[in-house]
């Protein structure tokens, strides 16, 4: 799920300036030019967490509403889209994390009391405020299947030591603090302990209720994009067709293995295929960007990710109250039109809603809901 992400150049303190549009340089470093102008350098990030938010709301349709439905249409076609939505659970929170330090390494230098603001209590503010409204309208869709709150204590805990499904916001503002504080640290002695982490939590050694697992995993994923933003600036800048075939086979084979091995818990796999996972998504997001007729729609919704992010459960969570029974009520005939291409659908449909449940809130001054109140805040779609 999200994050917009700070501009590189050095600023005043604007609160969740990842809601804004992205921007940065990519240095021409070898042989294959860059694009041409820096908004072009750029879109293959934007395009990247289009993509990465698209497969977040498919993910949780798949899970959440369309595998609940009783289809009684005879082929499996239910059960592939839960497993083709499977595939892609290396690749979709640590691409969109690493993407996130990518652009938070300028944000990381500069000095605590502006990080503290901008980032920080900015995504804790967020969090807190839609955990509030989620935990309110998801009371109103008891059968939908996700985590909610359903006491003080499990508010609270929801809000301090197990985050929800908002959790991603949660973790930035843990991932800016650690950041921020090891900046001094020599980066081996930051990134080793992260990725033992990331393994340790994948394997299931440790206690992960709710969705501590993703936070525990992730940290790396946003180290490395802070620390190695150059070396990740310049492979996208210089991918090549060759290296996107060599890539995206070297993420598919080790999916396939893990899946044929059993592996999913062995210490380390998973850390492992979602680093492949992510150098795969870099290549084919920079490769993309070539296809303006393709990437240009993907990068402006890639520049809008925090209102689909806050947005899509509450409405995913009516939409589910709305159609379950009567969808599955539905004879074989009319199903067997439905199956294939409802998640499809109903993607784009909860995508539409919230961002227009996000322009309706923009246009009765709720802009509160989507940054930080304060003589510096910049509206998410500005």
């Amino acid at each position: 799920m999200i994050q917009q992400l700070s501009h590189p150049a050095p600023r005043a303190a604007e609160t969740y300036r990842d809601a804004t549009r992205v921007r940065f340089r990519h240095r021409r470093t070898g042989p294959t030019p860059a694009p041409a102008s820096g908004s072009d350098r750029a879109q293959w990030a934007d395009a990247a967490k289009g993509v990465c938010i698209i497969l977040v709301v498919l993910w949780h349709v798949v899970v959440k509403d369309y595998l609940q439905i009783d289809w009684h249409v005879g082929v499996p076609v239910p059960g592939l889209w839960g497993t083709l939505g499977e595939q892609f659970l290396p690749l979709r929170m640590p691409l969109f994390f690493t993407i996130s330090g990518v652009f938070a390494a300028n944000a990381a230098q500069r000095p605590w009391r502006v990080v503290a603001r901008s980032r920080i209590a900015g995504f804790v503010y967020l969090y807190a405020v839609w955990l509030l409204i989620h935990t309110v309208v998801l009371a109103a869709a008891p059968e939908l299947p996700t985590d909610r709150a359903t006491s003080a204590l499990g508010l609270l805990e929801q809000l301090t030591i197990t985050p929800s499904n908002l959790w991603y916001l949660y973790a930035l503002a843990l991932y800016f603090t650690i950041a921020k504080a090891t900046r001094r640290v020599p980066r081996a002695l930051v990134l080793v302990p992260a990725a033992a982490l990331s393994a340790v939590a994948a394997a299931g050694l440790l206690d992960t209720p709710g969705n501590r697992a993703g936070l525990y995993q992730n940290l790396v994923f946003f180290l490395a994009g802070l620390y190695l933003r150059p070396q990740i600036q310049r492979w996208a800048a210089t991918a090549s067709r060759r290296r996107l075939l060599l890539t995206s086979g070297a993420y598919f084979v080790s999916l396939a293995a893990m899946a044929v091995a059993g592996a999913q818990q062995w210490l380390g796999v998973w850390t492992a295929v979602s680093v492949l996972a992510v150098i795969f998504g870099i290549t084919a997001a920079a490769r993309l960007a070539r296809w303006s007729a393709l990437s240009k729609p993907l990068a402006r919704l890639g520049r809008i990710t925090l209102p689909i992010y806050v947005v899509h459960m509450p409405v995913l969570a009516l939409l589910h109250r709305l159609l379950l029974v009567p969808v599955s009520g539905l004879d074989r005939p009319a199903q067997g039109l439905l199956v294939l291409g409802y998640p499809i659908v109903l993607t784009g449909l909860v995508i539409s809603l919230s961002l227009a449940a996000h322009r309706g809130l923009l246009a009765v001054r709720a802009g509160w809901l989507f940054a930080l109140p304060g003589p510096r805040r910049v509206e998410a779609t500005r």
